[in-house]
């Protein structure tokens, strides 16, 4: 069975956390945190304009992690929702917030050329992410929402 964008932003929180003190009352609820503030990076951006694309050059290495829009976002969610409801000081939260764009930049390790064009592009990244096309994928990875705004904005409903 493939693994959906959630999963794999998981196994590489957890892999890019490992060396980091968490304190173990904590440890879920950060490691959560992290996932679903990069997941949710990937779904608000998927919905404005543009956004498929800087996803694309992501995962596909044109952009580089440190310095995409989806990094800083993820940044940012976390901050907002996680860190700043929890007590782990200043050190710690900048630590674990340097990690994210560790992380999104391993993923582009998973998107290979899946649908033999020679090229790495979106369908391919669908691909890679365990879907039989984009409204699979879509569902699985970031849910129901986002494939209806996604669809939506592609057919201006």
């Amino acid at each position: 069975m493939a693994l959906s964008l959630s999963d794999i932003i998981k196994q590489q929180v957890s892999s890019a956390t490992g060396n980091v003190e968490i304190p173990a009352e904590l440890k879920n609820k950060v490691l959560g945190g992290l996932s679903e503030s990069i997941l949710g990076s990937f779904t608000q951006t998927a919905t404005k304009a543009g956004g498929m694309e800087q996803i694309k050059e992501l995962l596909t290495g044109k952009t580089a992690a440190a310095a995409s829009p989806i990094t800083n976002l993820a940044g940012n969610l976390f901050t907002n929702n996680i860190l700043k409801n929890l007590n782990l000081g200043s050190v710690l939260g900048s630590k674990l917030t340097g990690l994210i764009p560790t992380i999104l930049g391993n993923l582009g390790g998973f998107i290979k050329d899946k649908d033999g064009d020679g090229d790495v592009d979106l369908n391919d990244i669908l691909l890679s992410l365990g879907g039989t096309g984009l409204g699979a994928t879509v569902a699985k990875t970031a849910g129901k929402s986002i494939l209806k705004n996604v669809l939506g904005g592609l057919f201006k409903k």
